[in-house]
């Protein structure tokens, strides 16, 4: 029998399932899994009264497998609004039942649905079945563009000029 997939808006009851697949992307990624405080900020972030990020779930008969978080952006040249797809994640044992393209369909829908120019996100480099998976689907790598980052120390020293 074919498993039942379900993507749905997360709750604030959701909140450990939530964390878990984040430990599971960071242990994917090979990156640190959230600290305690970063998993409190992360839930109330997510599930809060104020959400900062929307954050959809995918079910495969009634457990919680994969996650989406997206978030909106806005391009000036576009004159349009964009969603931003920070994270999909599936846990590797529930791959290929159909979750994860279910859970890129539901955000483009809602890209659409809000009026959005276009959806972006982005791909480690070494994550080959991601980048496989979202050229199958008519994405395209932006080469262009390339990313940048302020974090930690050098955003704190730019942000120290500002107010010189």
């Amino acid at each position: 029998m074919p498993e039942s997939i379900t993507i749905r808006a997360a709750t604030p009851a959701d909140a450990a399932a939530f964390l878990a697949l984040v430990d599971g992307l960071a242990d994917y990624e090979r990156l640190p899994r959230p600290d305690g405080e970063a998993r409190e900020r992360l839930a109330a972030d997510a599930l809060g009264e104020s959400p900062r990020f929307k954050l959809l779930l995918a079910e495969v008969d009634g457990a919680v497998v994969g996650y989406a978080a997206t978030f909106p952006t806005y391009s000036t040249f576009l004159a349009l609004p964009g969603l931003y797809l920070e994270d999909l994640f599936v846990l590797p044992e529930a791959r290929d039942k159909g979750a994860g393209i279910a859970l890129f369909r539901a955000c483009a829908a809602e890209a659409l649905r809000q009026g959005c120019g276009r959806m972006e996100w982005s791909v480690l480099a070494w994550n080959r079945p991601s980048i496989d998976f979202y050229e199958r689907k008519g994405a395209r790598q932006l080469s262009d563009w390339l990313p940048f980052r302020l974090d930690g120390d050098a955003l704190a020293s730019v942000a120290a000029q500002a107010a010189d």
